[in-house]
């Protein structure tokens, strides 16, 4: 692969707006990480957004999730080692924990069948180790966890774990929905809902949230993507089924941009065609567009439509690439309505 790099700046910032052929370039590449990229999360500094921090999964026994700035650098002391196998990653904002309000940072741990929360930005891990997940289920696949969504209420202050896992039963459980809590002992999950589709093609690893809207959209990879209730008192019937044609082979991440009420786009990884898919926030999700880009055999997705200056003033996309890498694109330049 062939990287455009600025000489004046450091590391990997790609030059201004550059393309490879039909290839839209990242405005940023981070450093790579040890071994495998997985799946990236925004979290937004509102006081300082040139200090908010991407976090990104290293997939390896040996694993990390990493953390980098704007720029592509990693921040060391933010970054979480000597993890087995982290899968997946998504953040959350006002979780109350003994008294205070804190971001969350959670992903899973998928050697160890673990649910893991570390603060953010400070990074104190909250779950005492790991908080295991899929109890009670065969050995194997049905407990090994792969994807996760946060959800936050609005208007309350409950949030949830939403989590996949490496292969499941076809039987509408495949998903387990977690609330979170805390107490004098620590952070507690409690299952309150066992729901999700499978088609049975492939595996189920991409999950995202919509807050605002109270939806949860997850990949069935081969199959398309569906949407549920994200609060569990809603019930567990599927809400829409869309992206079942178009793919090059599979739909793997999905991200959420949401523009106004109800309104916005979702970003959903063409993994083989090396391009994003992007549908209409709204019901019934139409095709909009296919972006092709430079992040190769992209797996997860995240963006965010916070501005964030200097290269990204209407938002961030950022999309994990197998050379190691995550690639940083400015929301401006997708061609967006």
């Amino acid at each position: 692969m062939k990287y455009w790099i600025c000489a004046a700046l450091p590391l990997f910032l790609a030059t201004c707006g550059q393309k490879e052929g039909a290839l839209l370039a990242p405005d940023v590449i981070t450093q790579p990480v040890k071994h495998d990229t997985d799946d990236p999360a925004i979290w937004v500094n509102t006081d300082d957004p040139a200090g908010s921090i991407v976090f990104g999964t290293d997939k390896d026994t040996d694993g990390a999730v990493y953390a980098f700035n704007l720029q592509g650098e990693v921040l060391e002391d933010k970054v979480v080692r000597q993890v087995e196998r982290p899968n997946n990653v998504d953040v959350e904002y006002g979780f109350l924990y003994r008294g205070d309000t804190l971001d969350i940072l959670a992903f899973t741990e998928r050697e160890r069948q673990m649910l893991r929360v570390f603060s953010v930005p400070d990074m104190q891990m909250l779950d005492g180790g790991g908080i295991p997940v899929f109890e009670g289920e065969p050995q194997g696949d049905y407990r090994l966890p792969m994807g996760i969504g946060l959800y936050r209420q609005p208007g309350t202050d409950k949030v949830y774990a939403i989590v996949g896992r490496k292969n499941g039963p076809a039987d509408g459980t495949y998903l387990w929905q977690y609330a979170l809590s805390a107490d004098s002992t620590g952070l507690q999950a409690r299952l309150v809902r066992k729901f999700g589709a499978f088609s049975g093609l492939k595996e189920i690893e991409a999950i995202a949230v919509d807050d605002e809207a109270g939806y949860v959209y997850y990949s069935d990879e081969g199959a398309g993507i569906r949407k549920y209730f994200a609060a569990p008192e809603k019930g567990s019937a599927q809400q829409a089924f869309f992206g079942a044609s178009g793919f090059a082979e599979d739909m793997e991440g999905i991200a959420i941009l949401p523009t106004g009420p109800g309104q916005g786009y979702i970003f959903v990884s063409d993994q083989q065609a090396q391009a994003v898919r992007v549908f209409s926030r709204a019901a019934p999700h139409a095709f909009i567009k296919s972006i092709p880009y430079q992040a190769i055999h992209t797996d997860g997705l995240e963006v965010s439509a916070f501005s964030f200056g200097g290269l990204f003033p209407q938002g961030l996309l950022v999309a994990m690439s197998e050379d190691k890498t995550f690639h940083y694109y400015s929301v401006a330049r997708l061609g967006l309505e």
